[in-house]
C-alpha cells in the first residue's frame, strides 16, 4: 500500500521535523510538501504518532493517503518545460 502525506506548515522548523520524519520512515519527496513510498501499517502508524507530535498545537495540516497499487498506476505528472525537480524528488514510482 502507497502512502501519500501532504502538509501545509506556516513553521520552518516544524515543516523541516514533517519533512525529515517522512524521510526516516522511508518515504521519498515528490513535491516541497509532499512524500509518498511503500509502508507497511506499524511504520505508517509509528510516523503518524510522530506527526502528531511535531504539530502539536502548531498551525498546520498534515493529510495522509493509502493508495493502492491499482490506482496509482493512473498517477500522472504533469509539468512546465522549465521545471526543474530538485534533487531527492521523484516523477514517477
Amino acid at each position: 500500500m502507497h502512502t501519500l502525506i501532504i502538509y501545509d506548515i506556516t513553521d520552518d522548523k516544524i515543516r523541516s521535523r514533517v519533512s525529515d520524519e517522512c524521510i526516516a520512515h522511508g518515504l521519498t519527496r515528490i513535491q516541497k510538501s509532499a512524500f509518498i513510498g511503500v509502508i507497511n501499517n506499524q511504520v505508517r502508524k509509528s510516523l503518524i504518532k510522530k506527526l502528531e507530535k511535531i504539530l502539536g498545537e502548531n498551525r498546520g495540516n498534515i493529510q495522509i493517503f493509502l493508495i493502492c497499487d491499482n490506482d496509482i498506476r493512473f498517477r500522472k505528472v504533469i509539468s512546465s518545460g522549465d521545471y526543474s525537480p530538485e534533487e531527492g524528488d521523484i516523477l514517477f514510482l
